[in-house]
């Protein structure tokens, strides 16, 4: 929706670019507190009381007290030190001080636009933030799932929790487009191509998620094949077909792969037809989606190789970003391609 007050619109963009940046950094965040397994070491919602960190040795020993209490510290890290904890713990803290400082940072500006352009053009941002606050509760429930019987999260809860973030960063993505000109092509692609491909991307982070909670990457650590066999040899391929093969961790990690396997060739398909119908507007944003997506699968290569060491799996998550935004790029483009009247 573009204002025709341009000095507005032009705050609006940036500030769209801001909340876009903030949420791509609290997913980096978020996906390290993953990887350093810090994110149970902070007990409590402290929705308003936790914005500021330990100021003293007590209180220090209090959340550390708190942490003791559940299955992670008994059963896997009871060993640890105050100053091991407070490793974690510092984690957890800036991945939840991202989010509130992005749920400040969206409704300020928010509350300014309700008053100077109305509900009616401001629905779609309340639309996010509604979204935003929903995250949080997510974050929690997922947190919750690890404090009682078991030492880590729930991955179907990670999943939701990584899933609606990427859903949030698209929509605030595809709300900036909005507010910015752009040159409208004659002919587009059809419709559906890049919304299933993005579709796709989307079950793709889905399992990511799956993999990552239940520390999937750390098995089979090699490609192309899985061992010694393209299936991998502690399962039979029936158990693939049932439910229960989200929960297990070899499975979730062939189902990973192959997704990706199937991702490329689909972009092949959506390649093909643009080269065919010579969409010469759409080349460019489709060479960069294929750019990223080959650097994601091979991020994903080095991660399983590396046994899922830190700096390639958060660097896999970061290409991650730069695939889905240039996807939503792609599905906003061609449907304001098909939206003009053809010749």
């Amino acid at each position: 929706m573009y204002i025709e007050n341009k000095t507005l619109n032009e705050y609006i963009r940036c500030w769209l670019a801001i909340m876009f940046c903030l949420v791509s950094i609290i997913i980096i965040v978020g996906g390290l507190t993953r990887l350093t397994d810090s994110g149970l070491s902070i007990t409590e919602w402290e929705l308003f009381s936790g914005i500021f960190p330990p100021m003293n040795n007590s209180q220090w020993n209090n959340y550390f007290e708190l942490y003791k209490n559940i299955p992670e510290y008994k059963l896997q890290n009871y060993s640890m030190s105050l100053e091991e904890f407070k490793v974690i713990f510092w984690w957890e803290f800036i991945h939840r001080f991202l989010g509130r400082l992005v749920g400040i940072f969206f409704l300020v500006p928010l509350i300014f636009l309700f008053f100077k352009i109305g509900f009616n053009k401001s629905k779609s941002f309340f639309f996010i933030f509604i979204l935003i606050c929903f995250q949080g509760f997510i974050g929690w429930y997922m947190v919750k799932s690890g404090l009682v019987d078991r030492i880590d999260v729930s991955h179907y809860r990670l999943s939701i929790h990584l899933v609606l973030a990427f859903i949030i960063l698209s929509l605030i993505f595809w709300n900036y487009l909005n507010y910015k000109k752009i040159f409208i092509p004659k002919k587009g692609i059809k419709k559906t191509l890049p919304i299933i491909f993005l579709l796709l991307i989307f079950i793709q982070i889905a399992i990511g998620a799956f993999v990552s909670g239940m520390d999937a990457g750390k098995i089979y650590n090699s490609w192309p094949l899985m061992g010694y066999s393209y299936f991998p040899d502690d399962n039979s391929l029936k158990n693939l077909f049932s439910i229960s093969a989200f929960n297990d961790p070899s499975l979730v990690q062939f189902m990973h792969r192959n997704i990706a396997y199937f991702i490329l060739i689909f972009y092949l398909l959506i390649l093909f037809i643009i080269k065919k119908d010579k969409l010469l507007y759409f080349f460019k944003i489709i060479i960069l989606i294929g750019f990223f997506l080959l650097l994601q699968i091979f991020l994903g290569i080095l991660t399983l190789l590396s046994g899922a060491q830190m700096i390639f799996a958060s660097m896999h998550q970061i290409s991650s970003i730069l695939l889905v935004s240039t996807s939503v790029y792609m599905i906003y483009l061609n449907s304001i391609t098909n939206l003009q009247p053809s010749d």
